[in-house]
């Protein structure tokens, strides 16, 4: 089943039921007006949903329209929590080489995690707006899931029962700010701003062989600049699984329902140290990070620099068909003039 929320002039949108080609829609008012109410009464709106999604999908849904992904807050534009982990531990240990500093062997046993802001997410097709491209604005492609109600103390093993859907994030960093906030030892904050989701968020079985393991195992695309960045497969390389990820966010309390968690940086080694550009024959990165870190450990210090500007991201995840599955992030950074006197 494929969800996703149009913009109606509210802060939580309106839920849409979306074809599994991405080509038509339907609202379902009577069953969920919104996709918090769905993820709040998921028992009861499930079967629901899932007899307009096959409808929609045999063409016999009378009211649906044409589904357009500009027209798509993030799936859920604000949410109680989002979580973002650091699965791939492969991004966690070039951060430490390019600093000279060891990794600690607990993290590949224990996952890193932090809270973000979660009160205002921007939409797939929203501008990165920041008062200043000096801040080292980078993009991080990374996967995301949606959980029902997960009580306190659950076990990896119990886990993945409570994922609901699964999505793509484009998780904005501003590099700059990240080592003044860590220094401070109290985390991140400013360095974190609002993260954009994909258009459209999908349940687990809509995934097919590709969804094993509570990790999905395909390639997320990044193009930058309207050259290909990146492809690393989403599930290889993940050293905690989402189920892991999960158990570790519930250890001392519960996670209501709507709860997003974020995979981190989607890094694959490709049997080297650190992995390879597209242009060198590898399958490249999810953000402009790991190569300046390449590039410090290779030649002392970066060359590429952070995005500025005009500079534009593209995210997207295909099926073996070729087909988008979530729909596609595009965004273009520009500059915040400020609120109006």
């Amino acid at each position: 089943m494929k969800l996703a929320t149009y913009r109606d002039g509210s802060r939580d949108g309106q839920l849409v039921v979306v074809s599994r080609d991405l080509k038509r829609a339907v609202t379902v008012p009577e069953i969920a007006p919104t996709m918090q109410y769905a993820l709040d009464n998921w028992k009861q709106v499930e079967s629901k949903l899932r007899e307009c999604y096959v409808a929609l999908n045999s063409g016999k849904c009378s009211d649906d329209f044409a589904f357009h992904q500009d027209q798509c807050e993030s799936p859920l534009p604000r949410a109680y929590q989002w979580a973002d982990g650091s699965a791939y531990v492969n991004h966690v240990e070039l951060v430490r080489k390019a600093r000279n500093a060891e990794m600690p062997a607990s993290f590949w046993e224990d996952p890193l995690m932090y809270q973000g802001g979660s009160d205002s997410f921007l939409g797939p097709r929203d501008n990165i707006e920041m008062p200043s491209d000096e801040w080292g604005i980078d993009f991080e492609g990374e996967i995301a899931i949606v959980t029902g109600d997960v009580p306190m103390a659950v076990k990896p093993h119990q886990a993945d029962k409570y994922i609901r859907l699964i999505m793509l994030v484009n998780d904005v960093s501003l590099r700059g700010l990240i080592p003044g906030e860590l220094a401070k030892g109290f985390g991140f904050f400013q360095s974190k701003p609002s993260s954009a989701f994909s258009p459209v968020a999908v349940t687990p079985d809509e995934l097919g062989d590709s969804w094993k393991d509570s990790k999905l195992h395909l390639p997320l695309r990044s193009t930058y600049n309207g050259e290909l960045f990146g492809e690393p497969n989403a599930g290889v390389d993940m050293t905690f699984n989402f189920a892991r990820l999960i158990a570790h966010a519930a250890t001392s309390r519960p996670l209501a329902a709507g709860s997003i968690i974020g995979s981190g940086t989607v890094s694959n080694k490709q049997g080297t140290d650190h992995g390879s550009a597209i242009a060198e024959g590898g399958v490249g990165y999810s953000c402009i990070a790991e190569v300046r870190m390449i590039e410090t450990i290779r030649d002392g210090k970066p060359s590429t620099q952070f995005m500025q500007y005009g500079d534009t991201i593209h995210m997207e995840m295909l099926d073996a068909k070729g087909q988008s599955i979530f729909g596609s992030i595009e965004q273009k950074v520009v500059r915040y003039d400020g609120v109006a006197e």
